[in-house]
């Protein structure tokens, strides 16, 4: 009788199926994802077993389950023994458990991250037709990242990509809902219902980059989630550029030299009859910065004030995009400006930022 040679290998490597990871995720239960798994692997091979998908859907979401404590904590998933998982499905599981919907994010942006919205999220996920189940760990992900660097010094994105271990792309989403939620803008007015995650996300970014404290002082506390007070001060100083009659005239003279032959000749019209309305509400705006009512208005009046007379008047984006800029560089030749070179960076710094989030948000 020959020897039977059979060679066993035993390994504790947990093995995740990134499939039903994802059902997981969007919040269906292992039923539903094994009846999905089933119709689909049926569609290949016919016949297929339900109850072994069942068994195997199964044994996916208990170390779901299991492991979520740690997605919670992600540096703690490194330093967990139950489970022995390679490091790039460990990026992945981490990645994915905090990736969000931009539909539910939209939705929640703004708001106060309290028990009390928590509430809300059955209408939310009506309304985004997004299961209740995602969307809680969606909202609770939010929560988390929130309380935890909220009050840190430094960069928030990288603090956030420190303790949580996310892409710098995705840690500068949730920078986003930091900063939005910090300082409450209004985003559910239909005036501004029209603009996305992604606009609002890339507005936060570039108000991070440039208003911030940290954005000219690395040392200084809850750098990226308050606003530099004192440029925002400062920001009153510039009101004479739209309300000193000599000031503007001079302002405007110098800006319908500079936009000639620059944009279409009905543009120049524009500007040269609606100069004083388009000045005084980019000067009003910034001047408002300063109070916590008109700040929280922000994306509001720019709507409001700016693009919507624009797009009224039948301008196109890079019509918009010459204008700021032209506004901006002519503006440095009037008479009063020269007297006070210290208000030139502060009318750069702010102008940049604005035209930037103004171009992002001009679309249907």
């Amino acid at each position: 009788m020959s020897e039977l040679n059979v060679n066993v290998v035993v390994g504790n490597i947990t093995m995740v199926d990134p499939e039903v990871y994802r059902y997981w995720l969007d919040g269906y239960s292992a039923y539903e994802a094994t009846r999905r798994r089933h119709q689909k692997v049926n569609r290949q091979k016919p016949g297929y077993s339900f109850d072994i998908i069942k068994n195997d859907t199964d044994d996916n979401y208990r170390a779901f389950i299991a492991m979520e404590k740690h997605l919670h904590n992600p540096p703690s998933l490194a330093n967990q023994p139950l489970f022995q998982i390679p490091n790039d499905m460990k990026r992945f599981l981490i990645e994915k458990y905090y990736e969000l919907d931009s539909s539910v994010a939209r939705e929640i942006l703004g708001k106060k991250l309290s028990s009390r919205h928590r509430k809300d999220l059955d209408e939310i996920g009506e309304k985004t037709n997004v299961a209740l189940r995602s969307c809680r760990r969606q909202y609770d992900n939010f929560k988390r990242v929130f309380k935890t660097v909220e009050d840190m010094e430094g960069p928030m994105v990288k603090n956030i990509q420190k303790h949580f271990l996310l892409s710098e792309e995705l840690a500068k989403k949730y920078a986003a809902i930091v900063f939005f939620a910090n300082n409450r803008f209004e985003t559910g007015k239909k005036r501004v219902q029209y603009l996305t995650f992604n606009d609002l996300a890339y507005c936060a970014d570039q108000m991070i980059i440039s208003w911030t404290a940290g954005s000219i002082d690395s040392r200084k506390e809850d750098l990226d989630a308050d606003f530099d007070r004192e440029f925002l001060q400062m920001l009153r100083e510039l009101k004479f550029l739209a309300y000193d009659k000599d000031a503007s005239d001079q302002h405007r003279m110098f800006l319908g030299n500079a936009i000639k032959g620059k944009v279409a000749e009905r543009v120049q019209s524009d500007i040269e009859s609606d100069f004083k309305s388009l000045s005084r509400a980019i000067i009003s705006i910034a001047c408002g910065m300063v109070h916590s009512k008109e700040l929280r208005d922000f994306f509001c009046d720019v709507v409001e004030k700016i693009i919507e007379p624009c797009k009224q008047s039948g301008w196109t984006a890079d019509d918009v995009g010459k204008f700021l800029t032209i506004y901006t560089s002519s503006s440095l030749q009037v008479e009063a400006m020269g007297r006070n070179p210290r208000l030139h960076s502060v009318l750069e710094r702010y102008m940049s930022t604005l035209r930037k989030c103004i171009l992002t948000m001009y679309h249907s």
